[in-house]
Formats: structure tokens, C-alpha cells, sequence
């Protein structure tokens, strides 16, 4: 395989061990929430986020291959995931009421007898919710997410000749190492996506065990408590969203009551 020390130790590789380690540690924090709005025993996002943790496990291995093309290709997937996940709890939250305990569109998704909306009318109602349309407006005031979903669009219907040969691990390509570059970017901007969402619409995902913790052991919670934020959420809001787009980092804090620092 044509792939050089330079790619093999690109910082790619341990940046997807870091987000597929945390979506493991959200879905066993927040597998306690119910999901409203549905016969669910379980919230339904406790199998969601391992099902994303694999997808991105998916892309380590193929990358680990060499096959840039195809780990593009499960990016879009990843992407699609994303919009998915912040769509149907937005649905459920914003359609959920005493007349309408079970949320029909989303219930009859998870028994397998109804198709979710296009990704085009999820991206749009995300776009008009109110909980979601500040992030919504933040994330597209470029062309960033455009362009990111047309590589990828790029990529699965081999639309050029170069996209064939980012599979061929045996052939040459002096520009390898910098579309892993433009890679690991996308794959930044896709969870800064997901999270930045998740955390103004699902805000008590964040908690951490201090307040559960003390009303299990038969202790009085420390005041607030329930506001404290999980140490692993924190680090990753301060590594990936507030270090590279701060904006939406103080979008976030402005309109939760959790206390993110």
C-alpha cells in the first residue's frame, strides 16, 4: 500500500478514537432519559449513539486501508446520522403533548412501518424550529456544510476520475496525506454539528451522576447539582467546540441552564 509514515500516524486516526469514545460514554450517561413521545421502555438514542460509534469505527478501519473514498462515503452516512438524530428528537419534543402521548411519525419509524422525511425536509425543519434555528444559522453562514456534503456526494458517485483512485490504496497520489487533511475537517465539522444541536435541545444529556449519585446513597444533592455538567462532556465542548468555533460554544451557554464553564 502507498501510504507513508506521514499518513499512518495522521492525527485523524486518534481524533475518530476521541469522538467514537465519546458517543459511547454519552449513550450509558443519558440511556436513563426517557423518550417522550414514544412506547420506548428505553430512550431510543441509547442505541443511536453506539450505532454512530460504529460507523465511525467503520471509517478508522477503511482509512486504516487506504480507501479515502470509501471512508468518505460512510462520512456522508455519519452526516445523514447526525441530522437524523437532532430531527427526531426536535419531532418528539416539539409534537409530544397530553392529546398526543405518542408521537405517530417517529413511532411508526421505530417499529419499521413508516420511512423518516428526506434529509432536505429534516434539514428544514430543523432549520425553522426555534430551539434549533440559532445553531442553524451559525452552522450554514457559509458554505462550509454545502461543500462538505458535495465531497462526499463526490466521493459516493465517483463524480470524477480522482475520487476512483482515493480507493486504490497501491496507487500514487502525491496530495494523499492532504485530503486526509480535509478529511479529519470534515469529520470536525460534522460532530461539532451534531453536538452543537444536541446539547441546546437535549441539554440534560450533559448531567453528570453527582445529583443520581446522591439521591441513590439516601444523601441531600448538593445545591444545583443537577445542573453540573459530566467531565467528559466538558473536556469535549472545550477541545472541539469551543476551540474551533467559539460562536457556537457561546450560542450554546447563553441559552441552557446547564453550567457549562
Amino acid at each position: 500500500m502507498v501510504m507513508n509514515k506521514e499518513y499512518v500516524e495522521h492525527p485523524v486516526f486518534e481524533q475518530l478514537s476521541k469522538y467514537t469514545e465519546f458517543y459511547g460514554d454519552l449513550a450509558f450517561s443519558m440511556m436513563s432519559f426517557v423518550s417522550m413521545g414514544t412506547e420506548s421502555v428505553v430512550n431510543i438514542d441509547t442505541y443511536v449513539y453506539p450505532s454512530m460509534q460504529g460507523t465511525l469505527e467503520s471509517i478508522k478501519d477503511i482509512l486504516t486501508k487506504g480507501r479515502v473514498n470509501d471512508a468518505y462515503a460512510l462520512l456522508r452516512k455519519y452526516y445523514d446520522a447526525a441530522v437524523i438524530n437532532i430531527y427526531t428528537n426536535l419531532y418528539l419534543d416539539e409534537n409530544v403533548s397530553v392529546e398526543n402521548f405518542v408521537v405517530e411519525t417517529i413511532e411508526k419509524w421505530l417499529k419499521g412501518k413508516k420511512k423518516l422525511p428526506a434529509i432536505q425536509i429534516m434539514n428544514s425543519y430543523i432549520e425553522k424550529s426555534r430551539k434549533a434555528e440559532n445553531i442553524y444559522k451559525l452552522l450554514h453562514k457559509d458554505k462550509t456544510y454545502s461543500e462538505l456534503k458535495a465531497r462526499c456526494n463526490d466521493n459516493v458517485h465517483y463524480n470524477f476520475y480522482h475520487n476512483v483512485l482515493l480507493n486504490d490504496n497501491q496507487a500514487f497520489l502525491e496530495n494523499r496525506v492532504s485530503i486526509l487533511n480535509r478529511f479529519s475537517k470534515d469529520l470536525e465539522n460534522i460532530f461539532i454539528l451534531h453536538l452543537s444541536y444536541l446539547f441546546c435541545i437535549k441539554e440534560h444529556y450533559m448531567m453528570s451522576s453527582n445529583y443520581i449519585d446522591s439521591l441513590d446513597s439516601g444523601t441531600i444533592p448538593e445545591p444545583d447539582s443537577q445542573y453540573f455538567v459530566a467531565p467528559f462532556i466538558q473536556e469535549i465542548f472545550d477541545g472541539v467546540i469551543k476551540k474551533n468555533r467559539n460562536d457556537l460554544a457561546i450560542e450554546i451557554k447563553n441559552n441552557i441552564s446547564m453550567k457549562l464553564e
